[in-house]
């Protein structure tokens, strides 16, 4: 039983190792039709617009899109960078005295 299932292993991996090479391309400016489409600038609404605020004691990224502040990147002078992210997509991030909801900062745990 061992023996067919290895046999049958060979013949699969040397069916696949048969395989034809792709064609070659065709030289250089034989057909414009099959060209990639040109470069397409971006919308600007649809790019992040990041506001810098540096102070003595930490660095905020605040970062909006379409005009909507999506999250808070801090960075504290000494220590690890954390963010505030509105809740219920809302654009207030701090807590009032009259909330009680707590928004605690989201750390980042794995980056690569």
């Amino acid at each position: 039983m061992l023996t067919a299932a290895a046999l049958a292993l060979c013949v699969a991996a040397s069916a696949s190792a048969q395989v034809q090479p792709p064609p070659p391309l065709p030289p250089p400016g034989t057909d414009a039709a099959q060209q990639p489409p040109a470069f397409r600038t971006t919308d600007p609404e649809l790019e992040p617009q990041v506001t810098i605020i540096r102070s003595e004691a930490e660095t905020r990224e605040e970062v909006r899109m379409g005009g909507e502040l999506k999250f808070v990147k801090v960075t504290p002078r000494h220590g690890v960078p954390y963010y505030l992210v509105p809740q219920s997509g809302g654009t207030f991030i701090r807590r009032n005295s009259l909330d009680t909801s707590l928004s605690v900062p989201m750390w980042v745990l794995f980056s690569w």
